[in-house]
């Protein structure tokens, strides 16, 4: 009894939680666009502007976090495989250094290795540096992410 109450609250709050960054998502971009943006093909925008639009247009409820708090992310690299693209992303703007980061980064992650287009995401480790001690620890303990160097020419 205990457990299904349990789930039924987590349940209605992560509704909740979806249908906020929905709708502050949705104040801040042109549905349309968006739409636009989810339904291009990935493979034909990655040497475009298209390209990181296309891949905000792709997350969830992370990319309301994202917007609100002045944040972004950029592909410093970016291959194509057989099984999709792979990607290495960094945060910008404010979202770096942000405590709300490696939440932040799997979020990011989850959703676009939701996209049958792409195979694998990756962050910069340049991005560690940006945390401090603990949260550089706590990321590589707990973080459901991988860091990757980027070559410098990238």
């Amino acid at each position: 009894m205990d457990d299904d109450l349990v789930a039924k609250y987590a349940a209605e709050a992560k509704a909740a939680m979806e249908a906020e960054a929905a709708r502050r998502v949705a104040e801040q971009t042109d549905p349309e666009e968006e739409e636009r943006l989810r339904n291009l093909s990935l493979l034909t925008l990655v040497d475009s502007e298209h390209f990181i639009p296309a891949l905000l247009a792709r997350l969830g409820a992370v990319r309301a976090a994202l917007d609100g708090h002045g944040g972004g992310i950029a592909a410093p690299l970016t291959s194509q495989t057989d099984s999709g693209l792979d990607l290495v992303l960094d945060l910008t703007g404010a979202c770096l250094s942000c405590g709300a980061a490696p939440g932040t980064l799997e979020g990011v992650k989850g959703d676009l290795e939701a996209d049958a287009e792409i195979a694998r995401v990756r962050f910069s480790s340049a991005l560690l540096d940006t945390f401090d001690e603990l949260g550089r620890e706590f990321i590589l303990a707990h973080g459901a992410v991988d860091f990757v160097d980027v070559p410098s020419e990238a």
